[in-house]
């Protein structure tokens, strides 16, 4: 496709490991259903980053993975300097940060294209349902999706939350993700642009302007159906900060 908007899916065999290609996936899709020309890149980790794709896609992975990427990534400054939407996930957030640790504790350099550090939660792993309302200009609709991740995230000041989390933990400090520049990181998988259509709009809107309304009737009836979960309480509580010691 001569004119199609490229989505690079970056590293799936390192970054796939909770099905987050199918956040590109949904992306080039909502493009096509517009009847946008639109076609999903895979990039090989031995292959170098394309350097005018219009939308990269980073998701999850293990340790192992984190740090092989980052030593294959360094392309990607030149990608945000220039303005293209990064869309990252969980492993895929953390290493966009400035450091971040492995399983033994140790701490990695990250990209440095987000002003944020990961360490370790306090406590057990965060594994569930995560809901956060979003905290970004033009992107109304809560968040829903499911986090996996041993990882407290702290934002600096360059770097704004995506959402506040109403359930689940997200970075650790009740917010969820980041937003600097064309940077969007967040912890949701599901994959989460397929459980958040509002968000895969919010993010196409940048590279292909004012997009027309779609019927998301099927999309919006699993989100009802995990707000409902939530209701019913089978999902953790609300994060609450912890409590200071008197």
């Amino acid at each position: 496709m001569a004119d199609a908007l490229q989505i690079a899916l970056v590293f799936p065999s390192l970054l796939g490991t909770y099905g987050d290609g199918g956040n590109a996936s949904v992306l080039a899709q909502r493009l096509r259903w517009r009847d946008i020309d639109a076609e999903v890149i895979d990039i090989a980790v031995d292959e170098p980053l394309p350097e005018q794709a219009d939308i990269y896609v980073l998701g999850g992975g293990e340790d192992t993975a984190q740090t092989l990427a980052v030593s294959r990534l360094s392309g990607l400054a030149s990608v945000v300097q220039r303005g293209a939407p990064v869309f990252a996930v969980c492993a895929g957030f953390q290493i966009l940060g400035e450091t971040f640790l492995d399983a033994r504790g140790a701490t990695h350099p990250g990209l440095g294209l987000i002003d944020c550090h990961t360490n370790r939660l306090a406590g057990s792993r965060a594994v569930g349902e995560l809901l956060g309302l979003p905290v970004v200009d033009g992107l109304d609709a809560p968040l829903t999706g499911y986090e996996n991740h041993g990882g407290h995230t702290v934002l600096g000041p360059d770097a704004a939350p995506l959402a506040k989390v109403e359930a689940g933990v997200g970075n650790g400090e009740g917010v969820d993700g980041a937003v600097q520049g064309s940077v969007v990181a967040t912890y949701l998988h599901g994959p989460a642009l397929a459980r958040n259509p509002a968000l895969a709009d919010w993010i196409l809107a940048k590279v292909a302007g004012p997009l027309a309304p779609l019927d998301d009737t099927e999309e919006e009836e699993l989100r009802r159906e995990r707000f409902a979960a939530l209701r019913r309480g089978r999902f953790r509580k609300q994060w609450r900060p912890p409590a200071r010691d008197s």
